[in-house]
């Protein structure tokens, strides 16, 4: 009996270690490996505001959503690397992520800005306050374009998987946009 339950017992843990080890093989980045390279040098707020709202972008592209993104004219050097693929919620998901990035950089600047990092090649290197408003502004802006695009998309929608994630991006560009009130005036 007790052979038998030991039994059970071993059965039942190599269950779970390969189960969960299948589940952490399915983990999926949400930059690919040049998104990495050009938030990492996008040192400044400002700037990796403005580049997470490019990435962004580019998933709304990869899921046949124009973005309407005012700098979609501008002819960019950047090597962003091919287009990011994954299912439509593997998208809306990565787009959830990224949106929570930019507003973690945010927040984490606003509490420390002693450590905000300035792009030194400037000749007068920019300073938390002249930073901090332009990088939540920016993000803002991208909040107000991206809020009625998930909207019409979470109407389309039947998956409640998606559903939810559209409805957790709106949430979190309403935060954002509601962030801008807390800012000095200019």
């Amino acid at each position: 009996m007790i052979v038998r339950k030991l039994a059970y017992t071993l059965l039942a843990s190599a269950l779970i270690l390969v189960v969960s080890g299948a589940a952490a093989a399915q983990h999926r980045d949400y930059l690919t490996d040049n998104e990495i390279e050009i938030v990492r040098d996008a040192q400044q707020l400002d700037n990796r505001v403005n580049v997470l709202v490019k990435i962004i972008d580019r998933r709304f592209t990869a899921l046949g959503i124009d973005p309407n993104s005012p700098a979609s004219g501008k002819k960019d050097k950047t090597d962003w690397g091919p287009e990011p693929t994954g299912t439509r919620t593997e998208l809306l998901g990565d787009i959830k992520s990224i949106l929570q990035k930019a507003i973690e950089d945010i927040d984490n600047v606003a509490e420390r800005p002693d450590l905000m990092v300035t792009d030194v090649t400037e000749r007068k290197p920019k300073t938390f306050k002249e930073v901090f408003p332009i990088a939540v502004r920016s993000l803002a802006a991208a909040a107000g374009r991206y809020k009625p695009l998930l909207q019409a998309e979470g109407a389309k929608t039947t998956d409640r998987v998606q559903t939810g994630i559209i409805t957790n991006i709106i949430e979190l560009c309403d935060e954002i946009t509601a962030s801008v009130a807390k800012l000095p005036s200019k």
